[in-house]
């Protein structure tokens, strides 16, 4: 079954004190194309974490977050100023006797003071972190694989409708097309009668130019091509690997038949039918953009 391009997958996984929380997003691309997201202290793992994405999506942009997880207690660590907080009570010390002010400045009060305290993120262990990564990274995976298949469900089944309405107007060509030449030889019938006046006129010569006309309007060969489109598609549609490429070209190449079956044809019912086939292709064709 076909794959969409698009969905969304999340993770969350821990190992000795790092847990990191994965999320991947994935929208069309002609390609496999991966961005990811990582705290600075853990750029080192980016190459990693790449690579197992394009491990497990074939086509596709990728948008890859990773974030270290946890309480602010377990990722942060404080740090105190000593050096700031001895000058700012000397200080502080210095302007209340100057004044005559009680001198009750307790650490309570000194650690509200900006600057005294800040917090610095904790130290991470690069070993754990990419353990708990590619665990997360696999969770956000699986769940992204199972919205790409439902989705893809939903496209195949779109696709197959399609492409039997499309057979069913490509029938319909194949049986006017018959009637096209016998239309052309009534009508040159008609039109070499007026012309001659009741002259004499060469049944061989109207036999000839009406076999002249028929090759020019003959469509069999392309409604033939068009029909073995039709059978690789729906195949394609069925098989397991991806194979969205495969399809955009199938699709370029039913336009080429259409296109063709159209420039030969001399009949206003298969030309309407051929600007229908055209409209349903395209339609084929942007959902195609979706698949992996």
């Amino acid at each position: 079954m076909i794959l969409s391009m698009t969905g969304f997958g999340a993770g969350r996984a821990r190992a000795g004190e790092e847990e990191i929380a994965a999320e991947i997003r994935s929208v069309n691309h002609k390609y496999c194309e991966v961005k990811a997201r990582l705290p600075s202290e853990l750029l080192a793992l980016e190459s990693d974490v790449v690579r197992q994405v394009k491990e497990g999506v074939r086509r596709g942009a990728l948008d890859l977050t990773l974030k270290r997880a946890g309480t602010s207690r377990s990722l942060y660590v404080p740090k105190i100023d000593v050096p700031l907080a001895r000058e700012l009570v000397k200080e502080l010390k210095a302007v209340g006797e100057q004044l005559g002010l009680a001198q009750d400045l307790g650490v309570a009060e000194l650690s509200q003071i900006e600057g005294i305290i800040t917090f610095e993120s904790r130290g991470v262990d690069l070993e754990s972190a990419k353990v708990a990564i590619v665990d997360a990274v696999k969770q956000a995976l699986a769940a992204l694989r199972v919205m790409r298949e439902r989705e893809g469900q939903a496209l195949a089944e779109d696709l197959g409708k399609r492409l039997e309405t499309l057979k069913i107007m490509a029938a319909k060509v194949g049986m006017l097309s018959p009637s096209t030449i016998q239309l052309y030889k009534a009508r040159l019938d008609e039109r070499v009668a007026e012309l001659s006046r009741g002259l004499p006129v060469e049944p061989q010569r109207l036999a000839q130019e009406v076999a002249l006309f028929a090759d020019r309007v003959d469509v069999a060969e392309e409604l033939t091509r068009l029909d073995a489109h039709f059978g690789a598609f729906a195949r394609l549609v069925a098989a397991e690997e991806p194979s969205g490429r495969r399809m955009d070209f199938l699709v370029q190449e039913m336009h080429r038949e259409v296109n063709t079956i159209g420039s030969k044809s001399q009949s206003a019912e298969i030309a309407e039918i051929v600007v229908g086939m055209k409209a349903e292709i395209e339609r084929v064709r942007e959902q195609v953009q979706n698949v992996e």
